[in-house]
């Protein structure tokens, strides 16, 4: 079973950007956004992917990614459950390990989130000095929430 374990944290500044190595441009959509399933068609720049994840325990989940051909995603993607998400995603180097720093787009601009794939929940990691508060027990920084009730759309509401 192909497993994820995942923490996310808000980015507070710009300083991530000196260690961005790389980005990429994604669109991706959600054939199903059901908390025990969360089905994703995924456009990374030229490349594209199909995404099943199950419920989230902790910071872990179930989670199967299959290469699909990119006319076939954008063909799914018209078919997505709400609005496709737009973010440039930047990998960032840290003391040994790669954060994914997502600066989000469209009625998510101003969103800045990174995340961190662990090897164990336990898993001990240095945070960059640009790591704001813990979000991965929020489900509003979903993206498959943030389909459907964007960052813009927070309002007050906003931590």
């Amino acid at each position: 079973m192909g497993i994820e374990i995942e923490r996310k944290f808000l980015v507070t500044g710009d300083g991530w950007r000196g260690q961005a190595s790389m980005q990429t441009r994604f669109s991706q959509g959600y054939l199903s956004r059901e908390p025990a399933r969360t089905v994703r068609v995924r456009i990374a720049g030229d490349a594209a992917f199909l995404t099943i994840k199950g419920a989230t325990q902790g910071a872990t989940r179930a989670e199967f990614e299959y290469g699909i051909p990119l006319a076939d995603a954008g063909q799914l993607l018209a078919l997505c459950d709400g609005p496709v998400v737009e973010k440039i995603r930047h990998l960032c180097p840290h003391e040994g390990m790669t954060w994914e720093v997502d600066e989000f787009l469209g009625a998510n601009a101003g969103l800045v989130v990174a995340e961190i794939e662990l090897v164990a929940e336990g898993q001990v990691f240095a945070r960059p000095g640009w790591l704001g508060a813990e979000v991965t027990g929020d489900a509003r920084y979903v993206n498959a929430n943030l389909a459907v009730n964007p960052f813009t759309h927070w309002g007050a509401a906003r931590s």
